[in-house]
């Protein structure tokens, strides 16, 4: 709202503009009874006033007026008396009357004589202020605590607004001689309501500040207690405390000094004996659960004191000084409650915890630790539980044993840690430990969690799987990558994963080619495009080979008749570096069926024909054949789906009913272990009969003619026990291979781009770039670096020193 603003016209005339009383404080007082809202030019006579020049005469007018503002503004008071006294400070202030002793240049100015004018001016409503502080600090003697708040409080109210009344009053004063004396350095020199402020704070506020405090402090207490107080005379007495935080250099800014020493400090420290004596009363009587939960309903009410009357700066203090006494002095008592809360689960207690040790420094660790063993303690338990007594570990169990325990604690970290980064490290950290270093790694190799991984993958994504439901197949997946984040050994995932993906795509047992694919992107983000190279590969040899088949079967449509095409022949040609395929050891000497090697020799001559220079090489034990059965006495026959050596032992009995095993192994040339498996397979399901238990060597196999089953289709082409051991055997030795070259690999560009580097150094460097796919020895590193010295590429250049040979 406008203030009052005069200026000077001729003939000595004085008009006013905007006369209204400044509303900006708390309390009410009665309004000034204005007929008009504005003066425009209004003449003030000088009847009544005193001269310019009469000091005592001004200021014997003024000192009423001053008088009627401090103590009985709330009676109102007529526009014409404050003009008057505008009117009055104006004229002193401006007189040009001199004393005799000036010189006739100072005279001539006439600055000097309201220089002169104003401080007297000044110097006589500063001693009027005192006189008047001192009755009021005389008075409050007489009060204590409440009391003593409620007078401070509505005396503060009652000065500070007549204080602003006065600065308006005097505001050319202000404008003028005070601006003057402050531009010539005289900084003790303030405007009037700045004045006001300083008196009251050397007069009344120093006399009165010790009592005060006390009684801030009691009823800040009585509030702690559960007392209902009255918060609006803390929040009073506190603003009262930081508006006389004056910057002596600059009356426009405002520090907190005053605020900080007279108030927040004893405040914070009587915080800190309070709760230290609630604390170890509380404690001693109830459990730690019930402790924390009082800390926190005291911690939110400190927040809620701030809010209610304290300086915003004081939060930080306060909640340090609570949290020092409540929490940091109590964290060792509080961190021995969390595994017995962990043990059992008592989330929201753990939250608490959580919430409350993050309060201080350093209190969270032991937590992590502790969380961390006890997550790495859960999960080899879990493990332990399903491989117990297990000689074949299901890989499904085993991999959902691992996920129980991540998908739980997981979970756990996200709610009760807030997915704090050192919680997830410590969770990831367990993890890690319990999925590659757990008893089934122990008791079936240290390579055990990438290989149960990759087959369990497989029966997710194999054709006919019953493992999961159709729409639940992507969670799974991503269960299956959440399981491959934490395996260290990536390199030996990788190498059963293409094998057993060789084996669906040949085999033709996808489920979806969308999942694969799916599945391909998921590894190709974790780990990079090298990794999946090669099963990317894999994808377009499909897609070539058929496109090959294709064309092969319009050809032999074109120039042979249908009868000499008996068969429904089709292949599967591969590139041979992608492929994790290798030659049966039996595949050279194995005689092939009559019946099907003109299929064979004709697609040879084809391809042949295509492609000059390539050389098919057929994998006997990755192929497969449908046989139509009609031996037995059922009318419709069988259809079974059997292996090549099962093929060619079952159309030897299109010539005869009986053979000894050494005219089956004569016939076929098929390796001992391939013979002896089919034909356990075929004996089991009583399809042929042998003349001894075990069979094998010197027996006699015989066509079942009696053979039945409910089944019309039945698969015979199951995996051999020896099979599996031989590929696990050569997926390992893959494996090591592989990792030899790529410890090569690293070490040479280490060391083209070093050229000379420390032992040590290079074994850093090296770990650090294959770290990704596996964590090497470093015994293994230093085999590499003498094969590599041995090949030329490096030398020694010195103690522990290796140089590289362009």
């Amino acid at each position: 709202m406008g203030v009052p603003e005069l200026s000077r016209y001729r003939g000595r005339t004085v008009g006013v503009r905007n006369c209204l009383l400044p509303t900006n404080r708390q309390h009410i007082l009665s309004p000034l009874r204005l007929n008009k809202p504005t003066y425009d030019r209004m003449p003030v006579a000088n009847n009544g006033l005193p001269k310019a020049d009469d000091l005592k005469g001004s200021w014997a007018f003024l000192e009423e007026g001053v008088d009627h503002i401090m103590n009985r503004l709330d009676e109102g008071l007529s526009p014409a008396k404050y003009v008057n006294m505008y009117t009055v400070v104006y004229n002193f202030c401006t007189h040009n009357k001199l004393s005799q002793s000036m010189s006739l240049h100072e005279s001539s100015s006439g600055q000097r004589g309201a220089h002169l004018m104003g401080a007297e001016l000044h110097k006589r409503l500063s001693e009027y202020l005192i006189k008047h502080l001192a009755g009021i600090c005389n008075e409050s003697k007489q009060y204590s605590d409440e009391t003593l708040l409620k007078f401070y409080t509505k005396q503060w109210a009652k000065y500070t607004f007549a204080a602003s009344f006065l600065n308006n009053i005097f505001k050319y004063l202000n404008r003028h001689w005070v601006k003057r004396e402050r531009d010539e350095g005289r900084n003790q020199v303030h405007d009037i309501y700045t004045l006001a402020l300083v008196s009251w704070k050397l007069h009344l506020f120093n006399h009165t500040q010790e009592n005060l405090i006390s009684a801030v402090l009691k009823f800040v207490e009585k509030q702690r207690n559960g007392e209902s107080i009255e918060t609006t005379l803390i929040k009073s007495v506190v603003e009262s405390y930081v508006s006389l935080g004056l910057d002596e250099n600059d009356a426009t800014k405002n520090n907190l000094d005053v605020y900080r020493d007279s108030f927040e400090a004893p405040f914070l420290e009587r915080t800190k004996e309070y709760y230290q004596a609630e604390a170890e009363k509380f404690i001693s009587e109830n459990s730690v659960v019930d402790y924390m939960r009082k800390v926190e309903a005291r911690l939110n009410e400190e927040e809620s004191r701030v809010v209610m009357y304290l300086h915003p700066s004081t939060r930080k203090g306060l909640m340090q000084a609570s949290e020092s006494v409540l929490i940091a002095a109590k964290a060792e008592l509080l961190q021995e409650e969390f595994q017995p809360l962990l043990d059992s689960d008592k989330r929201d207690d753990l939250s608490r915890m959580y919430n409350l040790l993050n309060r201080v420094k350093g209190g969270l660790d032991p937590l992590r630790i502790r969380l961390e063993t006890h997550v790495r303690r859960a999960g080899l338990d879990s493990v332990e539980k399903v491989a117990s007594g297990q000689e074949v570990l299901d890989p499904q169990t085993y991999v959902f044993a691992l996920l129980d325990v991540h998908t739980h604690y997981n979970d756990l970290v996200a709610k009760c840690f807030r997915n704090d980064p050192d919680f997830v490290k410590s969770l990831d950290n367990a993890c890690k430990e319990f999925v590659n270093r757990n008893k089934a790694s122990e008791s079936r190799g240290s390579k055990s969690s990438p290989q149960l991984l990759a087959q369990y993958c497989d029966s997710l994504l194999k054709k006919g799987a019953k493992v999961v439901e159709e729409n639940d197949l992507e969670k799974h997946l991503q269960g299956v990558m959440t399981v491959f984040k934490y395996i260290e050994d990536k390199d030996v995932f990788q190498t059963f994963y293409q094998k057993l993906l060789a084996k669906r795509l040949v085999k033709f047992l996808s489920a979806s080619d969308d999942a694969e694919a799916g599945m391909l992107l998921k590894l190709k983000e974790a780990c990079g495009v090298e990794y999946t190279n090669k099963l990317q590969r894999m994808f377009t040899d499909m897609t070539l080979s058929k496109e090959t088949m294709d064309a092969f079967r319009t050809q032999m449509q074109q120039t042979h008749d249908a009868s000499e095409l008996s068969t429904d022949f089709s292949a599967l040609t591969l590139g041979n570096g992608y492929w994790p395929f290798t030659k049966a050891s039996s595949g050279g000497n194995f005689n092939i069926p009559p019946e099907v090697i003109k299929d064979l020799e004709r697609f040879q001559s084809y391809y042949d024909n295509k492609h000059s220079g390539r050389k098919l090489t057929w994998l006997w034990q990755m192929c497969s054949a449908e046989v139509k059965v009609n031996f037995t006495k059922v009318k419709t026959g069988y259809l079974w789906t059997v292996s090549t050596w099962q093929m060619a032992i079952l159309l030897m009995f299109n010539k005869a009913t009986s053979y000894t095993y050494e005219e089956i192994a004569g016939t076929t040339a098929i390796e001992k272990d391939q013979l002896d498996g089919s034909l356990s397979i075929f004996l089991k399901a009583r399809v042929l009969t042998c003349n001894t238990e075990s069979g094998g060597p010197g027996s006699t196999y015989e066509l079942n003619q009696d053979y039945k089953s409910k089944r019309i289709r039945m698969n015979f082409n199951q995996a051999i026990k020896s099979e599996q051991k031989q590929e696990t055997e050569e997926a390992h030795k893959t494996v090591e291979e592989d990792r030899n070259l790529l410890m090569q690999s690293a070490i040479v560009r280490i060391m083209k781009s070093r050229k000379t580097l420390k032992h040590q150094e290079l074994i850093t460097e090296t770990i650090s770039q294959i770290s990704s796919r596996f964590k090497p020895t470093i015994q293994d590193i230093k085999k590499m670096i003498d094969v590599l010295i041995e090949k030329d590429y490096l030398e020694r250049a010195g103690k522990e020193t290796y140089s590289y040979v362009a």
